[in-house]
């Protein structure tokens, strides 16, 4: 018998409950994975409150890594024994082995650890699409990031200055600061004291960035369309701060022809031919040192509702894992 996280209804962490769970054998199309590291997101905190919906009872968690202990008929990409990792849905990462479906899984190569490969792929992958696709950055550009000091954030500062890109983080601490720069970040704005707004237009001599990266949601929303250049792209990825209400399309014509996109993960992950690529590049730039994984927090899987409540009340930094065994 093997262990899971399971949620018979959505609310607090306490929802989450450590029980038994009957794994069976890959059907087509599937494979049966022995998890090494599980990741922690945002996204997770989405499912568990109902923000984001799926069937009930069900499980929680998009981000593993781990051995294939079986494959099921026409899955030809992994084989059992292969070190694997992945990020998307259907959620159930919080498992210690689970039966899931092939498409989203990956080969792992052998110089990047499992713990590693657990804490990177959905922030990892995130940020490729942040940077390659929702606004492809060029050299010389200078960006606005929100949560710089964030699992997804620490990723993307590292990899936008090796790309040549000057990167403007908000953040909530000066220890988060402090982190946020030591990864890349050009400038550090702490926005409980300071309005990103201005900053930005200081930083810029009033001229405002290209894109701005949003995962906070409705606290910043505005704000960052003010950051913007005339013509710039506002990317929204999250909603940390609760989801953006609605509001009229013409304030985008108002504030200078702006463009706004709202990508999620899923949309890629689900395509291997989108999919493959954006694994290379992220493999790419860790294995050649790029891009430093920062482990800040260990978790033990049956512990998960305290992770939770950490990353709610913003008390972690970087990647944060769960260990199943």
């Amino acid at each position: 018998m093997s262990k899971a996280i399971r949620i018979e209804q959505t609310g607090g962490p306490e929802v989450m409950q450590w029980v038994d769970v009957q794994v069976g054998d890959p059907g087509p199309g599937e494979v049966r994975v022995r998890h090494e590291a599980v990741g922690l997101n945002y996204i997770d905190v989405y499912f568990r409150t109902g923000l984001y919906k799926q069937p009930l009872p069900g499980g929680l968690g998009m981000e593993g890594a781990g051995v294939v202990e079986a494959v099921g008929e026409g899955v030809r990409h992994v084989a059992v024994g292969d070190r694997v990792a992945y990020a998307g849905r259907p959620t159930g990462a919080y498992a210690q082995v689970r039966v899931m479906p092939a498409d989203i899984v990956v080969r792992l190569p052998d110089a990047i650890p499992f713990e590693t490969a657990a804490a990177m792929m959905l922030q990892g992958l995130t940020a490729q699409y942040l940077i390659r696709d929702s606004y492809k950055v060029q050299p010389g550009d200078t960006v606005l990031l929100h949560a710089a000091a964030g699992g997804v954030g620490l990723i993307a500062c590292q990899w936008l200055k090796a790309l040549g890109v000057t990167v403007i983080g908000t953040v909530g601490s000066d220890e988060k600061a402090e982190l946020a720069r030591a990864n890349g970040c050009a400038h550090t704005i702490v926005y409980t004291r300071e309005s990103f707004v201005e900053r930005v237009r200081e930083i810029t001599n009033g001229k405002g960035v290209p894109a701005v990266y949003d995962s906070i949601g409705k606290d910043t929303f505005q704000g960052s369309l003010d950051c913007l250049a005339p013509r710039g792209t506002m990317v929204s990825f999250g909603n940390a701060s609760g989801p953006v209400p609605p509001f009229d399309l013409s304030v985008l014509g108002n504030k200078g022809s702006l463009r706004l996109t709202r990508p999620t993960l899923m949309t890629y992950v689900v395509h291997r031919e989108l999919l493959e690529p954006m694994v290379a590049d992220l493999f790419d730039a860790v294995t050649t040192g790029k891009v430093k994984v920062d482990i800040r927090q260990r978790y033990a899987l049956s512990e998960v509702a305290q992770a939770h409540r950490d990353l709610e009340s913003r008390k972690t930094t970087g990647s944060t894992i769960l260990l199943p065994h």
